[in-house]
């Protein structure tokens, strides 16, 4: 799978860009500002519905316009088609594919899926858990699209029992009434159930990255690790099947619910577990060298894309401004490991950051233009 051409109107600092893309391996180049990583940011979002730069919408709109229109077309095998996702800060967005009538933001979804390496991922290692939660869940995601309603229905279940339970925690601070919590039952029903298909998708994605991240790790570092994945949950105990995810969830829900309510917060459930990636029988975060983590971090999307790969639906990968980052050792095995990939985008502000290995269609970034070398 490859994207044939990107389009932008008034997204980041482009007011109109066009730009035909080939496979294998093509190189942006330019100063940094003139927009290098906006047009890579573009094909994330489409494959993500988010940005790896900046949590909301708003910041993706050019400044002055009221709406950004990201459109790219996408060529797998002999299929082709033409998908389309108009950013409406502050109101709902809009997706159209092969310019038919409009369908959800979501629809989209696996039509481009993307593995993405830029300077943000030490934060999969030295950050907060949040970081290794959107990792996982982007990439069930990418595994099965299905999964995004998933997680829509999870975060909206999740708000309205915090809610409810911040209202009762208020009341009893306050010397109020006791609230009737009796809908604090199915609350917790409906949370444990799309809690519980979330965690065993994140279990079963962790169990098949165990072995391609140590092999990973190992290209990268040899001799280095061994690396271990660790999924720690908030309600801990045997389960791996949904039922007894389920069960286990709803069990320790019933047993934290006088805290829950003091505290006026959910504490059980997907949204508090953590990845604990251990490097030997230390845990990386606090122990891992700089360059120890910069190859764990790598090893991980390395290992993402092998497993996307070996699903049958070989994913863009994008290198944003990564090689400044590195040193000479890991900058040649990364580019020596990804050069065959279908397709290949790198971003760097001088053409000599770019490894030999990673040599294709070179595009001259400035000033809001986009030009092939």
């Amino acid at each position: 799978m490859h994207v044939t051409h990107l389009s932008l109107a008034d997204f980041r600092s482009y007011a109109r860009a066009e730009v035909p893309l080939d496979p294998g391996v093509s190189v942006f180049v330019g100063p940094n500002g003139q927009g290098k990583t906006n047009l890579v940011e573009a094909v994330g979002y489409l494959a993500t519905l988010g940005s790896h730069r900046v949590s909301s919408d708003a910041p993706l709109v050019r400044i002055g316009a009221e709406r950004a229109v990201i459109r790219a077309a996408v060529r797998q095998g002999d299929r082709q088609q033409l998908v389309e996702l108009e950013l409406n800060p502050g109101r709902a967005n809009r997706a159209r594919i092969n310019r038919s009538s409009q369908v959800r933001p979501r629809d989209v979804l696996g039509i481009i899926r993307t593995v993405l390496f830029a300077p943000e991922d030490l934060a999969l290692v030295k950050g907060d858990p949040g970081e290794r939660r959107r990792f996982l869940d982007e990439l069930v995601t990418a595994r099965a699209p299905r999964m995004a309603g998933v997680r829509a229905d999870y975060d909206r279940v999740l708000k309205q029992r915090n809610t409810l339970l911040k209202s009762a925690a208020l009341a009893r601070r306050h010397g109020g009434r006791a609230m009737d919590l009796s809908t604090l039952d199915v609350w917790d029903q409906h949370l444990a159930a799309v809690g519980a298909e979330l965690l065993a998708q994140r279990l079963d994605l962790i169990a098949a990255l165990q072995p391609l991240a140590t092999k990973a790790y190992e290209q990268l570092a040899p001799g280095g690790g061994p690396v271990l994945l660790e999924y720690k949950a908030s309600a801990p105990g045997p389960g791996s099947t949904r039922e007894e995810l389920y069960g286990l969830l709803l069990g320790t829900l019933g047993e934290v619910r006088k805290q829950e309510i003091e505290r006026g917060v959910t504490l059980v459930g997907p949204h508090r577990d953590d990845l604990v990636l251990m490097l030997g029988r230390m845990p990386a975060k606090g122990y891992a060298s700089h360059g120890e983590s910069w190859s764990y971090a790598l090893a991980l999307r390395l290992a993402s894309y092998e497993l996307l790969r070996s699903e049958g639906n070989e994913p863009v990968l994008v290198l944003d401004d990564v090689f400044a980052e590195l040193d000479t050792r890991r900058r040649e095995r990364l580019a020596e490991l990804v050069a065959t990939g279908e397709q290949v985008l790198v971003t760097a502000a001088v053409d000599d950051d770019v490894p030999g290995a990673l040599a294709g269609t070179l595009y001259a970034v400035a000033e809001g233009s986009v030009e092939r070398a």
